[in-house]
């Protein structure tokens, strides 16, 4: 029998297995394409997702699901692959900066500054979402990145299908405040219009 989300969050606090396997199969498609869209890398979107739900088997009692059980896997999948990118970026900043350096001729130089660019404004994007309030962030993300319906996330989150439409008009209006002076680039660059919309 499906759990509904209180249910299913006081049960993974117990480790109740078959209330996690029922999160990991009713979650785990969606949570790995919504790391794909952070991370461009389906095999470490994979690996981010199967983390995220090994620390949610271990963590039993100390979890803190404050909202839903839903909500808190989004979260975890975006504070693991914001993780995961700071590490790569890491491990690649040598090779990458040698790179810049070797390029002599203006047309490498244009493309390293785009790319620097590029990388500012993701960051950028990134940033300005982090900084949403929590449902704010998670009812945007379901629609922009998993193309939902609003009443497919009203349904999923447990909320009202008004709820869901006052948090995507603040997201998208907190959004388009906090990223004005990009919004040319994010159009030429990533063609994310639709983001915006």
């Amino acid at each position: 029998m499906a759990l509904n989300e209180p249910q299913l969050a006081r049960q993974l606090v117990q480790k109740d297995e078959a209330a996690f396997e029922q999160v990991f199969k009713s979650h785990f498609k969606n949570l790995h394409a919504y790391a794909c869209t952070i991370v461009k890398d389906s095999p470490a979107a994979e690996g981010i997702v199967q983390n995220v739900f090994l620390k949610l088997w271990d963590r039993g009692e100390n979890l803190n699901i404050s909202s839903s059980v839903t909500a808190y896997l989004y979260r975890a999948v975006y504070n693991e692959s914001c993780n995961y990118i700071k590490h790569q970026k890491v491990k690649h900043s040598y090779t990458q900066h040698a790179q810049y350096s070797m390029s002599n001729t203006t047309r490498e130089g244009e493309t390293a500054s785009k790319k620097i660019l590029l990388a500012e404004l993701e960051q950028k994007i990134k940033t300005a979402l982090s900084e949403l309030p929590e449902q704010c962030r998670t009812i945007f993300q379901m629609s922009r990145f998993e193309e939902l319906k609003y009443q497919e996330i009203a349904d999923k989150l447990g909320l009202s299908i008004k709820t869901v439409e006052a948090q995507m008009g603040k997201a998208l209006k907190l959004l388009r405040i906090k990223l004005v002076d990009y919004l040319p680039l994010i159009v030429l660059f990533f063609n994310l219009l639709i983001l915006f919309i």
